[in-house]
């Protein structure tokens, strides 16, 4: 697939599209504009556009995807990774792998991150378990949970629900 030129506008934060774009070249773009905005050594500044970022890079996914936004001890981002991909309503999380790629990238705290292919958001049984379970595992190796959002329709914050 080509893809569509995006020049940035006048007003910071806007862009231009010359050329008339399809919907799939579209999503493209806002995912390109997704992973700058989660690029390595940006601040943690504003959640909801941290939530927003998520949420164009999980919404489109046929089944789920789990995910780690990790962070140094700044909360400066070092990376976003897809760590495991399941089926339409679940995937498998092992704690195990999770702390490994906590270890490699000396990340100082994670932001848990899966969707729900069904479009609700609402954190089930399982999420609240494996979020304990990473929490517990995680703070082992001292790498602290700031939050595991889910991606449906709108992202669900574990932090903003006091699930944490």
């Amino acid at each position: 697939m080509e893809t569509a030129q995006l020049i940035a506008g006048e007003k910071p934060g806007t862009y231009v599209v010359p050329d008339a774009v399809t919907e799939a070249e579209l999503l493209h773009l806002a995912k390109m504009i997704a992973r700058r905005r989660l690029a390595k050594g940006q601040p943690l500044n504003n959640p909801d556009e941290v939530h927003r970022a998520i949420q164009t890079l999980l919404i489109d996914y046929e089944h789920e995807v789990f995910a780690l936004l990790m962070l140094d001890n700044r909360n400066r981002i070092l990376t976003f990774v897809e760590l495991f991909r399941g089926t339409i309503n679940a995937a498998c999380v092992y704690p195990r792998e999770v702390v490994k790629e906590c270890l490699k990238l000396n990340a100082a705290a994670v932001i848990l991150v899966h969707n729900h292919p069904s479009g609700d958001p609402d954190p089930s049984q399982a999420d609240r378990q494996i979020t304990q379970q990473l929490q517990a595992a995680l703070s082992l190796i001292d790498v602290r949970v700031l939050d595991h959002i889910v991606v449906g329709t709108t992202p669900v914050s574990f932090a903003e629900r006091g699930l944490l």
